[in-house]
């Protein structure tokens, strides 16, 4: 699937689009690749949006298995091919297991050893389905996360949200020797 937005070259941009992909260059993803094509339209977006995904991916308080597990899901839930093929593998090499991850995949409920990830799975299920809540499963995660680290990881669900569905509007397409795609 070709993308929607002609891939900018330094060349193709503005002063302040370029400053930002110098600074996305820099970071520890090294290049443009996914959103960031996208977000560069709009230079004030991109900077806040990277900035979030930085922090989302290299600096949360959270374990990464924990991390690419929500990413994962949100990867499956909107069909994000880019973020899919990206995620899968880090999710595997952060420690989730490959069944786990098959699961997600198939759309069926994993078999889960341990709980943290189980409760990551039903809050987030729980907000594709629902679009709330319940308080039992808000109770165990107060209880296992605690406020700050539950806030935290709201803000990577919703940082990952809004990667899938730019990937998605804008075709961004799965570069050559990823990761399997998936298949719907």
């Amino acid at each position: 699937m070709d993308g929607r937005l002609k891939e900018l070259t330094i060349d193709d941009m503005e002063a302040a689009q370029r400053a930002t992909a110098q600074r996305m260059i820099a970071s520890k993803t090294g290049r443009i690749i996914g959103p960031m094509n996208a977000w560069l339209r709009c230079p004030p977006l991109a900077e806040r949006a990277f900035a979030l995904g930085d922090y989302a991916r290299h600096g949360s308080t959270h374990e990464k298995r924990i991390s690419e597990l929500v990413i994962v899901m949100i990867a499956r839930h909107w069909s994000a091919q880019v973020e899919w093929c990206v995620h899968k593998v880090e999710a595997l090499e952060a420690g989730v297991d490959a069944a786990v991850i098959d699961a997600i995949e198939a759309r069926t409920r994993p078999v889960f050893a341990r709980a943290d990830e189980e409760l990551v799975y039903d809050l987030f299920t729980e907000l594709f389905d629902t679009k709330q809540v319940s308080d039992g499963v808000y109770d165990r995660a107060m209880e296992i996360f605690g406020e700050s680290k539950l806030v935290e990881l709201i803000g990577i669900f919703g940082h990952y949200n809004h990667v899938a569905v730019v990937l998605n509007t804008f075709r961004v397409p799965v570069p050559p020797g990823w990761a399997e795609p998936l298949k719907d």
